[in-house]
């Protein structure tokens, strides 16, 4: 295929690398011719990485290299270009004024595709004479390395075009998703998830950024905390998308921004370009304070107070199980001994709610985590009425292990639920509400979010692995403690849990019924 592209920057360059890699020959045009020279020569470097770390025959990298055309003029006829993707900057008449010219230049069976990461597709393919022959092709930078692309037909896009699209892209390597026209559409709308409810948290002073991370990571086990997240891609960036897909969607209350941004952006706090955002960043940079020094006392005994609910009932078998192994006195029975830590196991609910149901001591009460943790952290929640020196005791005593390293013991404020808790659901809620609007498959929502954003399993998969009851029972939990609209909910977790469905299956929909 012969395939022409608009826009030497970043992007640009990517995808022309991607595609003469693949076999297509590849147009190059810009405005500003020496961008195209830039962008050829970085391609060819980049291939010339590839030789010598033994990823890339000579062979193969020097056709790829005499595939590539520099154009001087990107409006240039061009009777033999059969795709034209636009990568220039994200703005509507920019976009509109590149589509219009090539549609005088080129042949109208040429296809029309926008690399557009948030504008609309079909506010872009209507300031064409032919809306039908533009889509949307979402690459992510670094584009050889981001192995999947979002496809994105328009209210007009002929339906042919999708399914070349797709064809074309998983014929480079890469995989593809369609996705419907909407605000973010697949992977940045799936990504507000995790942001929101970190940066809600961090609003109720629940915990900091860095501890947030923590979490994140030796919990959850995701590769980034979400500040460390917003500092790579830019606080700035994070924060127009945020607000751009909060607008899209009505405001609606699951993806409400957070009123720390703002005034960070307007400050120039955007992160690792800016070199300070949520963490320092260059030469001296100190980065995330280190965790304090645990100097509780570790022999105290301790009571773990009964739960309802069977999982989180197994939870505190298999924890008083490991402190007992690690030398911990575990007290059975009715109630805690005078001298006793009090660990309460919460599912979407607060300690300071066991506290009064359980006539609990507040004073040396404290809340623990009871997902699994996918590092060695375990993590202990304090309420208003604990005892500091309670709190340096138990954590103390959570860091104890049977053999080999500590754990580490992160301490935050009581909250609904717990930040792991609160991430998780978010992050399935967000990925279920995209599925209940048939937005896109439950398939193709997992396999963009575990490609494009790098979480250990997409929304929908991880929801299931917790299963849909219990995580219907959280989410009910966290809704009716908080009384927040964001945490009610979604339609999908609902369903699938009354009727005994996997939160990845489709289900039956009323086409499947004509057959």
């Amino acid at each position: 295929m012969r395939i022409r592209i608009v826009g030497a920057g970043a992007m640009g360059r990517g995808i022309a690398q991607w595609a003469a890699s693949a076999g297509h020959t590849v147009e190059l045009g810009d405005v500003r011719a020496e961008a195209v020279t830039d962008a050829v020569e970085f391609v060819v470097s980049m291939l010339d990485r590839a030789v010598a770390k033994g990823r890339m025959s000579a062979a193969d990298r020097d056709g790829s290299v005499a595939r590539l055309v520099p154009l001087t003029d990107p409006w240039a006829a061009g009777p033999d270009v059969e795709l034209v993707i636009e990568a220039v900057r994200e703005d509507l008449e920019t976009k509109a004024e590149v589509f219009g010219k090539l549609e005088r230049a080129l042949p109208s069976s040429a296809v029309f595709a926008t690399n557009t990461s948030s504008l609309s597709v079909t506010r872009i393919a209507a300031t064409l004479q032919d809306p039908s022959r533009l889509a949307g092709l979402h690459f992510f930078n670094p584009v050889p390395l981001m192995r999947i692309v979002e496809v994105v037909p328009g209210a007009a896009t002929r339906p042919e075009i999708p399914a070349l699209l797709t064809e074309l892209v998983e014929g480079c390597g890469h995989r593809a998703v369609t996705v419907a026209d909407t605000p973010g559409f697949l992977v940045n709308h799936a990504g507000r998830g995790l942001v929101t409810e970190a940066l809600a948290l961090l609003e109720e002073s629940v915990a900091g950024p860095a501890d947030i991370d923590r979490i994140a990571r030796d919990v959850l086990g995701l590769r980034m905390g979400p500040f460390e997240l917003m500092d790579l891609t830019g606080l700035d960036v994070t924060a127009a998308v945020i607000d751009s897909i909060w607008q899209g969607f009505r405001y609606e209350d699951r993806l409400r921004p957070s009123y720390l941004t703002p005034n960070r952006v307007v400050a120039g706090l955007h992160g690792r370009k800016t070199r300070q955002g949520w963490y320092a960043y260059g030469d001296g940079a100190e980065g995330p304070a280190p965790e304090p020094a645990v100097n509780g006392d570790g022999d105290r005994p301790v009571f773990l107070a009964a739960s309802g609910s069977g999982e989180t009932a197994s939870y505190v078998e298999a924890l008083a199980g490991a402190l007992e192994a690690a030398g911990v006195r575990v007290e059975r029975g009715e109630g805690p001994s005078a001298e006793a830590l009090v660990l309460v196991p919460v599912w979407g609910t607060t300690v300071s709610g066991a506290v009064r149901a359980g006539g609990l001591p507040p004073e040396r009460t404290v809340g623990v985590e009871v997902l699994p943790a996918a590092g060695r952290r375990r993590v202990l929640a304090v309420t208003a009425a604990t005892g500091p020196a309670a709190a340096r005791d138990a954590r103390a005593v959570l860091a104890r292990a049977a053999g080999g390293e500590p754990h580490a013991v992160t301490v935050v404020r009581d909250t609904a639920g717990s930040v792991a808790q609160r991430l998780l659901s978010s992050i399935v809620a967000v990925g279920a509400s995209i599925a209940e609007r048939s937005l896109a498959t439950p398939a193709d929502i997992d396999l963009a979010v575990t490609t494009g954003l790098g979480y250990p399993a997409g929304p929908l998969a991880w929801g299931e692995r917790i299963g849909a009851s219990r995580l219907l029972e959280l989410q009910r939990a966290l809704h009716a403690t908080t009384g927040d609209p964001r945490h009610r909910p979604t339609r999908w977790v609902t369903e699938r849990a009354d009727l005994g469905l996997a939160l990845t299956e489709a289900g039956t929909s009323v086409g499947d019924c004509w057959g």
